[in-house]
């Protein structure tokens, strides 16, 4: 436990250091402070705090930096949001994945750090169906979700369809299976199989598939916006091992992935610091994310990935007010 001169200390170094990016010495944190000790004192105080891991001094410099372990002191127990007022943002709402891919641009363009938003997992269940012949044996199938995402498929079929043979395998399909989630379809479809016309069964067999395939891919979809963002922060310019872990992570989808996924089982914001444990794996990077809703049920996460030393108040904030903004748009969506 630390008393309150050394929090106080503790509590300027950080915000200093975050702001500048230097290490801080013993005269500037005496200003910032606003506390009435001398040189020595702060020395001696600033001593204690290297003893306890919370603060390191880089190379020969005089000043200190905050560790994982001080920034997480310093967010846990030393960080006050302060409202300001931010405008409020459309996501343009007409797509679920426009909302997404909006969501990433946002947290980047007013973090200025990385953006990131795992999709909501789609349902498998589809609202409307129908098949466009492109060509011989080429067919283009439209899928429509609930919720109104569309997906397309390109598909190659065994024999040569007529478009009002489409158009009836369609309208099938439409009447008998609308609303069901795609298994419960192709275990009907087995059963039903006999009874069905060949070109009828083919047909509904490829759109099943088709469709099994549509899914599968998109579930747990990661969209990133700003990685570039991070070619402009002196933490990583002056080092391009840094810069290259950085991008490698971005690369790593699956990696981001399961980072995002651990940060999505707690309610709130919260934030992961980089070196504190398994979850970042990248000293100098950490995460700032939160879980969003539709309908009250948690869907997905998003968050802001930036250099340790950030602004987190305003992370926060900015984190936050998305998850909102992306829980309203796909909530009123639906």
């Amino acid at each position: 436990m630390l008393d309150e001169r050394s929090k106080m200390l503790m509590k300027a170094l950080v915000e200093r250091y975050i702001a500048d990016g230097q290490p801080v010495g013993s005269r500037t944190l005496s200003k910032e402070s606003g506390l009435d000790l001398s040189p020595a004192t702060i020395r001696n105080v600033m001593s204690d705090l290297e003893d306890l891991g919370l603060i390191v001094s880089p190379h020969t410099s005089a000043g200190r930096i905050p560790t994982a372990r001080g920034y997480r002191l310093f967010v846990d127990t030393m960080l006050t949001v302060q409202q300001g007022h931010m405008a409020a943002h459309s996501l343009a709402p007409d797509q679920p994945q426009k909302v997404i891919s909006n969501a990433a641009n946002l947290l980047s363009n007013l973090s200025q750090f990385v953006g990131v938003v795992i999709a909501p997992r789609r349902t498998s269940a589809f609202r409307h169906i129908e098949f466009l012949r492109l060509s011989e044996r080429r067919l283009l199938v439209i899928i429509v979700a609930p919720d109104g995402d569309v997906q397309n498929r390109v598909i190659y079929t065994e024999v040569d369809y007529t478009q009002s043979q489409l158009a009836e395998a369609a309208n099938f399909l439409n009447s008998n299976y609308m609303g069901l989630e795609i298994e419960q379809v192709r275990l009907r479809l087995q059963g039903e199989v006999e009874s069905l016309r060949g070109e009828i069964a083919a047909l509904m067999q490829a759109a099943v598939n088709a469709s099994s395939e549509v899914i599968s891919e998109a579930q747990d979809e990661v969209v990133i916006s700003g990685e570039r963002n991070l070619l402009s922060v002196s933490d990583f310019s002056s080092d391009m091992g840094h810069l290259r872990r950085a991008f490698e992570l971005f690369e790593q989808k699956a990696q981001l992935m399961r980072l995002l996924d651990v940060t999505g089982q707690a309610e709130g914001v919260r934030i992961f610091i980089g070196g504190e444990s398994q979850v970042v794996p990248f000293e100098d990077l950490s995460i700032v994310s939160s879980p969003y809703e539709v309908d009250g049920k948690v869907v997905g996460t998003l968050g802001v990935i930036g250099p340790t030393r950030m602004a987190y108040d305003r992370m926060i904030q900015i984190v936050d007010i998305t998850s909102k903004l992306v829980s309203n748009a796909l909530s009123h969506h639906k």
